[in-house]
């Protein structure tokens, strides 16, 4: 019998290198298979397009946006989602909202559902009740682990329960357990969130869909050390650990028709004689009982949650309102909310300054669409208004980025032609890589050189790693002041009004081309007119607790906002500051303070809100920050990220050993979105009348249908080489062995011969 050893190797080296190379490409293969593998379990992050390599397109495990999950031992059955009542009653300056949600359960198992929904940044959710047959469960706030325990305990005894979490202050998570067959569940949420006013004009906000979170795979490290000084600390790689509880599966608008019927009613009781009422994004039927008060409902009935609701309203005469003030008696306490409107800045006697704007857009493919539209058209009127004195630059980010000049050039008509036709060739691709984008339009190249510095960022805000964005602006914001453009039917307006807080800006929303103009006309009376500044509010005989400590800049339009609390309602309220190079001041008699509704709630909620900034600058101590929180949620009985409502019925109500089964609800995909942008082409499925092509296939990023969610998204196949540097390996091993063996026989053959 021929052998071959290490000895041959001097006479087969071409046999000796196809045998290496071949092993070498199989151990590439079996490597990278066994990383991807290893990075699949470690993070499903998402991604916009098939094409971006360092993040994949994720799916919850079992929390859905706006579905009723019917959980049990595998099996699979559909619960129906009967729609969506919201009551919303505005008191002068704040607003009360009721949610009603009610499903029906029609098959005969018991279930358990989980679901998520969006809520107003600003509310403060305090009440949840659920009514399954004649039985009413209320909330009570808890600590978030403690209300876990107790809501689980319930569910594994059989009891009838209901838990809201909060996972963003605008995502929210409700789990309902143990609803028999056959049984409609009603849950029911409510909040209380202040008025919004920019000028003469009030609004609100209501938002119905959450829109798709692109979350970034986790790549770089994070060390969060100790504070004993022990040297000890950990580290953090996931820039969205509740990657899972935040994004929805969407349904594809082509193939499905809208879920999630919605009807609104808003009671308006202004409080003044009111002039024009307008809905921006739906039908309205508007009644006028009287002069003050308006009803508004939904033209056209119920309407499917695919985008937000907006209403704004403005008073009767030309001018608003320039104060108000109100109080809420609550136990020992009172509680104060004061609107101030500073003089506009054309009284002053500076001139405006000359500035550097950075302009940053998002061209995702979450912006695909009529956002990419609204986008474009609203950088081009920005570019438009820029003055010879100022100097600018653009920087545009998917998964990729590009500054458009060095550094900021002046505003000149070449510079500014170039960047319009830079912005007009604009396409919406890929994922939302939005951190790198913020450093680079934070990065001050210019120095401080007397001009004012402004960056002004258009998008929808649709990420999961907002905490990374924050912690950008806080580090790098130096003398910049970042004003946020919301851009779509549906934009994170968390991520919005908390980057601007932290930048020290304001932050404007465009849901429809028709607002481009209007909206961005009042955006840029803000950038070209100096904030009024060094604000600071006195009390002069109560002791007062006020929101916010450090009273931000007010841009133009725009009332200053203070919430306090007070050991009593005596005296006066003098609030300071400089409009341009002017001292301005005003004084409020709190024995003025008309009755509000829910003000102790709003300053809870505001305190909270002041905790986490400071926590996010690094201000206070993480421990120190969340002792602060969830005093205030706990005192105030509101849901924070630390604290949740529990609800659970005494009765058992599921019998012993029956199973819970399990079904879900995918969203709509956000108004004016282009799905194909987001989740990538569509499948290509043959029919009668088309015909079929050999390379027609499916989208890897496109997921197969289920029972439950005919035509959902899921995860897509990573795309790796390891199949081919596998395949190429085995081939060139099998190629040697074939040439080695012919290379034995042949002396045979010859000898033969």
């Amino acid at each position: 019998m021929d052998t071959y050893d290490t000895a041959d190797d001097d006479e087969h080296p071409m046999l000796n290198r196809l045998i290496k190379l071949g092993l070498l490409l199989l151990a590439q293969g079996i490597a990278v298979m066994l990383m991807a593998f290893v990075a699949l379990l470690v993070s499903f992050g998402t991604s916009w397009s098939a094409t971006t390599e360092q993040a994949s397109l994720l799916q919850p495990g079992d929390a859905r946006s706006g579905s009723l999950l019917l959980k049990g031992d595998g099996a699979i059955t559909e619960a129906i989602r009967l729609g969506i009542d919201v009551d919303i009653t505005v008191s002068g300056p704040t607003l009360r909202t009721r949610v009603t949600q009610v499903f029906r359960n029609p098959t005969q198992d018991w279930v358990e559902a989980t679901y998520v929904y969006p809520l107003a940044t600003g509310g403060a959710v305090d009440t949840l009740k659920m009514v399954v047959g004649d039985r009413i469960i209320v909330g009570d706030i808890k600590e978030r682990q403690q209300a876990r325990l107790i809501y689980e305990e319930a569910r594994r005894a059989g009891q009838r329960a209901a838990l809201t979490e909060q996972e963003r202050p605008n995502i929210f998570t409700n789990s309902v357990a143990n609803i028999g067959p056959g049984e409609t569940v009603l849950v029911q949420i409510e909040y209380q969130e202040p008025v919004h006013q920019s000028g003469k004009e009030y609004s609100l906000r209501l938002p119905l869909v959450i829109g798709p979170r692109y979350n970034p795979a986790p790549i770089v490290q994070s060390v969060d050390f100790r504070k004993d000084g022990s040297g000890w600390g950990a580290t953090t790689s996931d820039p969205v650990t509740d990657r899972d509880r935040i994004s929805p599966p969407v349904l594809d608008p082509a193939k499905t028709a809208p879920v999630n019927p919605t009807s609104i009613t808003v009671r308006l009781k202004a409080g003044f004689a009111l002039g024009e009422v307008k809905s921006h994004h739906h039908n309205v039927k508007i009644e006028s009982p009287d002069s003050t008060t308006r009803i508004v409902t939904l033209a056209d009935g119920a309407v499917p949650a695919d985008r937000d609701f907006e209403l704004t309203w403005k008073p009767l005469t030309d001018k608003a309102p320039s104060v108000g003030l109100f109080r809420e008696r609550v136990g020992d306490a009172d509680y104060l909310l004061a609107f101030v409107t500073p003089p506009g800045a054309e009284q002053a006697t500076e001139k405006p300054m000359p500035r550097e704007v950075v302009f940053v857009i998002d061209n995702s493919g979450s912006m695909g669409g009529t956002s990419m539209v609204q986008a474009k058209a609203s950088l081009a009127y920005a570019l438009s208004r820029l003055q010879p004195t100022d100097r600018f630059n653009v920087i545009r980010f998917d998964d990729t980025m590009d500054v458009l000049f060095p550094a900021s050039v002046p505003a000149d008509a070449a510079h500014v032609g170039e960047a319009t036709s830079f912005v007009s060739a604009l396409q919406a691709r890929g994922g939302t890589e939005m951190v790198p984008a913020m450093r680079a339009a934070l990065a001050d190249k210019l120095g401080d050189t007397g001009m004012v510095r402004q960056v002004v960022f258009l998008t929808d805000g649709a990420i999961g790693n907002e905490q990374q964005l924050f912690e950008t602006i806080t580090a790098m914001r130096g003398r910049s002041r970042v004003f946020m453009v919301g851009i779509g039917s549906a934009p994170n307006t968390y991520l919005m009004t908390r980057a601007a807080e932290l930048g020290r800006g304001a932050f404007t929303h465009i849901g429809s081309v028709e607002q481009v103009e209007e909206r961005m006309r009042s955006l840029f009376a803000k950038l070209e007119n100096p904030a009024v500044t060094g604000l600071a509010a006195k009390f002069s005989e109560a002791n007062a607790d006020v929101t916010p400590a450090i009273i931000p800049d007010v841009y133009r339009d725009e009332p200053l906002v203070l919430a306090a609390k007070l050991d009593k309602l005596a005296g006066a309220l003098e609030i300071r500051g400089r409009v341009g190079d002017r001292p301005w001041s005003v004084t409020l008699p709190l024995q003025h303070a008309a009755e509000g509704k829910g003000l102790s709630k709003l300053w809870a909620k505001r305190k909270i809100g002041d905790a986490e900034v400071a926590r996010a600058m690094r201000e206070l101590a993480h421990e120190e920050a969340d002792k602060a929180i969830l005093a205030l949620a706990l005192d105030h009985q509101i849901v924070t990220r630390l604290t949740s409502l529990v609800a659970v019925d005494k009765t058992p109500s599921r019998p012993e050993g029956a199973p819970l089964k399990l079904s879900e609800l995918p969203i709509n995909l956000p108004a004016g979105w282009d799905f194909e942008k987001v989740f990538g082409e569509r499948p290509q499925i043959p029919a009668q009348l088309r015909e079929r092509h050999a390379d027609a296939g499916t989208s890897p990023a496109m997921r197969r249908p289920t029972p439950a969610a005919p035509d959902a998204i899921r995860l897509p196949k990573t795309a790796t080489s390891a199949e081919l540097k596998m395949i190429a390996g085995l081939i060139l091993i099998v190629l040697a062995l074939v040439l080695f063996a012919f290379n034995r026989r042949r002396p045979l053959l010859t000898n033969a011969a």
